[in-house]
């Protein structure tokens, strides 16, 4: 016998996601709960946000760590997705939501274990499918390797791959990281 899917709406979802205690990401009208991260983790994002804060001052760009979540509103599968980015940038004036961003230019997501998988696929396909982004980046939090989708002046996606000898160049707010920037009181360089 099955057992009948218990799908939330979206305002469902914004209502109860402002008081709860754990975060959740959105799928679809499913909610997952988001799980604590490592020391790691938590060091790899808030290098690349003390770095990214003091470069877009002035700028109309805003960067905000892993508790705004980013609205996706897919046209193919016709469905809307809420996630918690590690670190993201908006750049549009009119991105003036509370609790959640519509286009970001700039999204960084630490790796874990238990992300990994969604972060490379799910989650990677559908942030590319906002007209916004222009960087979708992925940070190992267990070796010195980052992944850089970049959008092309065709609406493709390239991807490179950076190791501990490598400079991350963000096109989208004009800014360059080393490797020793992003993993400072990680990895000794």
């Amino acid at each position: 016998m099955r057992s009948p899917l218990n799908l939330i709406t979206v305002e469902e979802y914004l209502r109860s996601e402002q008081d709860a205690e754990i975060r959740h990401e959105y799928v679809a009208g499913q909610i997952y709960a988001m799980t604590g991260s490592s020391r790691e983790h938590n060091l790899i994002a808030g290098n690349i946000l003390a770095l990214l804060r003091p470069h877009l001052r002035g700028s109309s760009c805003r960067a905000f760590v892993s508790d705004m979540k980013v609205e996706i509103q897919t046209r193919s599968q016709r469905a809307d997705f809420f996630y918690y980015p590690d670190v993201v940038v908006t750049c549009d004036p009119l991105d003036r939501e509370r609790y959640f961003l519509t286009s970001p230019c700039l999204v960084v997501e630490i790796l874990s274990p238990s992300t990994q998988a969604t972060d490379k696929r799910e989650k990677r396909i559908n942030y590319q499918s906002l007209d916004s982004l222009q960087e979708y980046v992925l940070v190992s939090q267990d070796e010195i390797k980052v992944e850089i989708y970049r959008r092309d002046k065709n609406n493709n996606w390239t991807v490179e791959t950076l190791d501990k000898d490598d400079d991350l160049q963000l096109n989208s707010v004009g800014l360059t990281l080393t490797m020793a920037d992003i993993y400072e009181d990680v990895f000794s360089l």
